[in-house]
């Protein structure tokens, strides 16, 4: 499985949820599969998306896409770290 991992922070959260929840529909279709959403415990607007996707190659396509380039500003998005993971391993305690 590939994840992707975003650590960015939004000027605010709720105007931000709505553009992520509005662009659902494009992120499946370009091969996302599962999404969480956490936050920082100190900062609500301080964001983390982890993701599971078909493949690096298809999120790295969809993320470093003009049209996503233009999605995070309208959300309000501030310098997104994009951290590409292949799994290795996984269990259950």
């Amino acid at each position: 499985m590939q994840y992707v991992l975003i650590i960015h922070e939004v000027e605010d959260y709720e105007s931000w949820k709505k553009v992520f929840d509005h662009a659902a529909d494009i992120r499946k279709q370009a091969g996302e599969i599962t999404y969480q959403v956490l936050k920082y415990e100190n900062n609500p607007n301080k964001i983390v998306h982890f993701s599971a996707w078909v493949s690096i190659d298809a999120a790295k396509q969809f993320f470093e896409s003009p049209k996503l380039v233009e999605i995070r500003k309208e959300a309000g998005v501030k310098s997104p770290e994009f951290i590409y993971l292949d799994q290795l391993e996984s269990g259950v305690l």
